[in-house]
């Protein structure tokens, strides 16, 4: 019998009580396309349950393999270094895996499209509009410089142009680059949160965004979203298959 790995789905968590809702949110979703896969939830700070209770909860439970997926858009510290220290110190029984970070994917810019035109933009808009690529910013050279190259992808599908922006960390910031859209002359500007909930930084984001024309939502719970979260689990439980039937 073939046998189904644990999801973890492993969030950053905040004191902001709507990050941990749509957290809730997108998992629901998850579960909803993969009912055949037990999907739990562990969140690294502020929230309950943290990752390492959920672990011990599993290996109490007799589970034996797991594929933690960070809920992350960039692979950065948390990636780097909070998950797999807090895996380091799952239970010895457990067999976990650690799946890749969301982004990049040809999925989420169609989420963030999805987010736009909810945001009352229409595909004939593009040509028209140029988009502020709004991420909460990092200090890892590789997490910044994947954002940017996901900007400069993402203008090759129509926009008038599309430029990057953080909300910590590094520059530009949002309004920055609201203004200098304006200044190339395109005639709307929109301000697209590259973030996955709500929180401090995609607050800043909107603030900063006071200039712009069209503040689109969070990715949050969006279909395209829950479907990386399930082609990363199947791209990181390949491999555990494998060794179960070695």
């Amino acid at each position: 019998m073939t046998h189904t790995p644990v999801l973890l789905v492993i969030a950053h968590g905040s004191r902001d009580p709507r990050h941990a809702a749509t957290v809730h949110a997108l998992v629901r979703r998850v579960r909803s396309l993969r009912p055949d896969v037990r999907v739990e939830t562990g969140f690294l700070d502020f929230n309950v349950p943290s990752v390492q209770g959920v672990l011990e909860s599993l290996a109490v439970q007799g589970i034996r393999d797991v594929v933690a997926l960070p809920l992350l858009l960039t692979r950065a510290f948390h990636a780097k270094a909070d998950i797999p220290a807090v895996l380091t110190d799952a239970p010895p029984q457990l067999r976990i895996r650690q799946a890749e970070v969301l982004g990049p994917s040809p999925l989420l810019l169609s989420a963030l499209e999805r987010r736009l035109y909810e945001a009352g933009l229409s595909p004939a808009d593009k040509s028209s509009t140029g988009v502020v690529l709004a991420s909460a910013g990092s200090t890892d050279p590789e997490a910044i410089a994947v954002i940017a190259e996901i900007a400069r992808e993402w203008r090759h599908t129509g926009w008038c142009a599309v430029r990057p922006a953080f909300a910590s960390a590094s520059l530009p910031r949002t309004q920055d680059a609201v203004r200098e859209l304006r200044a190339l002359g395109c005639s709307r500007v929109a301000v697209a949160p590259y973030v996955l909930a709500p929180g401090f930084l995609p607050d800043r984001i909107a603030r900063g965004a006071a200039e712009a024309d069209v503040l689109a939502d969070v990715l949050g719970p969006a279909p395209e979203v829950a479907r990386v979260v399930l082609e990363r689990y199947e791209a990181a439980r390949v491999p555990t298959l494998a060794a179960v039937s070695a």
